[in-house]
């Protein structure tokens, strides 16, 4: 499993069909007040190595999404296909991070990042022979015998997210993972994503709450409605890449901002007898 990672270079946007298709996904969570409905009828297609970030007021169901795609939650209605195939219920199919780095903290950085090849059934030693050269590579070289207490926010988030990308699977799943880091970590964390994403060929899809992050790292931003979760409308990013740090102040930028703010806080409320109760 170790050897079939590859590095990829140039790589373009394919074809239409999809990598992932989130077929008329809806979910209730039950109880005896009657429940919350926190997804309806969700569809998109999503392009095999694009980034679509997702956006949405919080609560909005954003994260019980992810959840149902990563096979943690079946949902009250509709299917996940991956490749055509359905995979709705499936854990394992896809790499998933959460906000939280979650790293080990009696594993050293190198361990912490072969974690996932170990669990899929990886020889350690050889997992570390494999996973060495791309720690030098992506800038945690320096680190790999540290353990994470004496790592910075944005060096844990690094070490969490080559972790996921090694679990080989060719949708990653990122739920806000830079949501707790300072302004200027946070940008050159998205740098860094860039690169790897470009680099493995990876499909992602990103949660995040900053519009910002989501022009700058996409190819097309899902803005979502208020709980219950439906897509408002499906943005394309026709930025070209690679992207400096001077094109959050274009004119294309703020326009596709402009039009991602007004989705999500004009005409806000959800739709009655949906907005009471906790949204997982």
């Amino acid at each position: 499993m170790v050897e079939r990672m590859t590095v990829h270079q140039n790589i373009k946007l394919p074809e239409t069909r999809s990598k992932l298709r989130i077929d008329g996904i809806s979910h209730r969570f039950d109880d005896r007040l009657g429940g919350v409905l926190a997804i309806s009828d969700i569809t998109l297609d999503i392009r095999p190595n694009s980034f679509v970030s997702l956006v949405g007021q919080s609560g909005c169901g954003k994260s019980t999404l992810f959840n149902i795609l990563a096979g943690l939650l079946h949902p009250s209605a509709g299917r996940v296909l991956h490749d055509g195939k359905d995979i709705t219920g499936r854990a394992g199919l896809m790499s998933y991070m959460l906000q939280k780095d979650l790293l080990l903290p009696w594993r050293t950085v190198l361990d912490n990042v072969i974690f996932g090849l170990e669990i899929q059934g990886a020889d350690r030693p050889a997992a570390r022979d494999f996973a060495r050269p791309l720690l030098a590579r992506y800038g945690l070289g320096a680190f790999e015998t540290h353990f994470p207490v004496s790592l910075s926010g944005g060096m844990r988030q690094r070490a969490a997210l080559l972790r996921t990308l090694l679990c080989d699977r060719d949708v990653m799943l990122l739920d806000e993972p830079f949501a707790a880091l300072d302004a200027q970590t946070r940008f050159s964390m998205q740098q860094w994503l860039l690169t790897l994403w470009k680099d493995f060929a990876r499909t992602v899809l990103f949660v995040t709450h900053d519009v910002d992050e989501a022009i700058f790292l996409s190819d097309e931003i899902v803005v979502l409605s208020p709980r219950p979760a439906r897509v408002r409308e499906q943005i394309p990013v026709p930025l070209p890449r690679p992207r400096p740090r001077e094109i959050l102040t274009s004119p294309e930028f703020v326009r596709i901002k402009q039009r991602c703010l007004a989705l999500l806080f004009d005409g806000s409320t959800g739709p009655k007898g949906e907005d009471e109760g906790p949204a997982p």
